[in-house]
């Protein structure tokens, strides 16, 4: 099975090169209760680096102290991907960010009228003026430049556009929009990402987040609009509901829209996602879509039975491109089938006839404890309904 597989249905993908920045170690750690050591934000930045980023959102340089100390760190460790610091937009902080020899800054600035006039409490034309300050001073040190309009999905679109025009007039690279508190669904997404690329003829990034599950959805929906990087976090760390999850909007673009993406090493994911989560003090999910325990677990005996005949019929990819194993689960709704191939591996292989007297045994028995037999439970039932059985003969 490749990633495009013919079970599809046929998709004319119009997407060309995407670049992903990922802000695991800025957005990611901004997530409530999550403290990242040093040791944990090295070792992160570096997988980022060997699993394929583009470029790593290493932290706000602007906090000083430890902060600082490793974003300076990270910036000198020779990586492929650029590295990036987080700033407000004023002169100090981004000469916090040039000072750590960062490759690239990010400039952040609400545009949204509610966050201009209650929070910023200014005016628009203090928000032009102010990026276009703060552009032309980190243009002048050399370095990459991504402009952040925050709250961008609530802003109005013309002045949205003036922004960009006004960034971009100061050499800026990029603008990010961000969806700061995810009130947007796909359909509107594309078509404002659409029009701002017109309006705009601007390098798009798209920060999504998952306040209505929805991050990964939008920032894809932002690529089919013309948007060419996403700012994501490793399995959707991030403020709140958390942000667009690198491992799935990736594996999204492999096998929905059926891009190579072969300088990303996905079969790396599920072991990365784990480890981030743990550090993280936090566990994977069981049903997290991509890298989740349950996700190549088949215990229905329709699905299994499909499984044992055709991975294909329901598995779109198979699990070791992700670095996942698949397995049988046995409990309630296990068939005779399943049975059987559980046996087989065990090397002690049953008949057709044994699984289906053993079936309803499995099944009351994974009622009572109210989950699936785990491989030792399955084999001490078998014996228990054997010994049984012969001692009626």
């Amino acid at each position: 099975m490749t990633a495009t597989t013919k079970w599809l249905l046929p998709v004319e993908s119009k997407l060309g090169r995407v670049y992903f920045d990922d802000t695991t170690l800025r957005d990611g750690e901004q997530t409530a209760n999550v403290v990242f050591s040093s040791e944990e934000k090295i070792q992160i930045a570096r997988t980022l680096d060997e699993i394929g980023i583009d470029q790593i959102e290493a932290g706000i340089p602007a906090m000083g102290g430890d902060e600082k100390e490793l974003i300076t760190e990270i910036a000198h460790m020779g990586l492929r991907a650029s590295v990036l610091g987080w700033n407000r937009a004023n002169v100090k902080d981004i000469q916090e960010s040039l000072d750590c020899g960062v490759s690239a800054v990010a400039i952040s600035l609400a545009t949204s009228d509610i966050h201009i006039n209650t929070k910023l409490r200014r005016s628009r034309p203090w928000v032009l003026d102010t990026i276009k300050e703060c552009t032309a001073f980190a243009k002048a040190a050399g370095v990459y430049v991504s402009v952040n309009a925050e709250d961008a999905s609530r802003t109005d679109f013309d002045f949205l556009v003036d922004f960009a025009l006004a960034a971009k007039s100061e050499g800026a690279n990029r603008l990010r929009f961000c969806d700061t508190i995810g009130v947007l669904d796909p359909l509107r997404t594309y078509e404002v990402i659409r029009r701002l690329r017109e309006a705009t003829d601007m390098e798009i990034e798209m920060h999504t987040h998952n306040d209505f599950g929805m991050a990964v959805a939008n920032a894809l929906a932002g690529f089919q609009g013309g948007a060419t990087w996403a700012n994501t976090t490793i399995g959707g760390l991030g403020e709140r509901a958390g942000n667009a999850a690198f491992e799935e909007l990736v594996m999204a673009l492999k096998i929905l829209e059926g891009m190579e993406l072969s300088h990303i090493d996905t079969k790396r994911f599920i072991e990365f996602v784990t480890y981030v989560t743990k550090a993280s003090s936090r566990e994977v999910h069981p049903a997290k879509a991509i890298v989740g325990s349950n996700i190549f677990v088949h215990e229905s005996g329709i699905h299994a039975d499909g499984i044992i005949k055709n991975p294909e019929t329901y598995e779109l990819f198979p699990p070791e491109l992700v670095g996942a194993v698949r397995a049988l689960a046995v409990g309630k709704h296990s068939g005779s089938r399943t049975l059987e191939m559980k046996f087989e591996t065990f090397g002690d292989p049953i008949t057709e006839l044994e699984a289906r007297a053993l079936l309803p045994f499995v099944r009351s028995r994974a009622i009572e404890l109210k989950r699936s037999l785990s491989d030792d439970e399955l084999i001490a039932l078998r014996h228990m309904h054997i010994c049984d059985a012969s001692a009626q003969m």
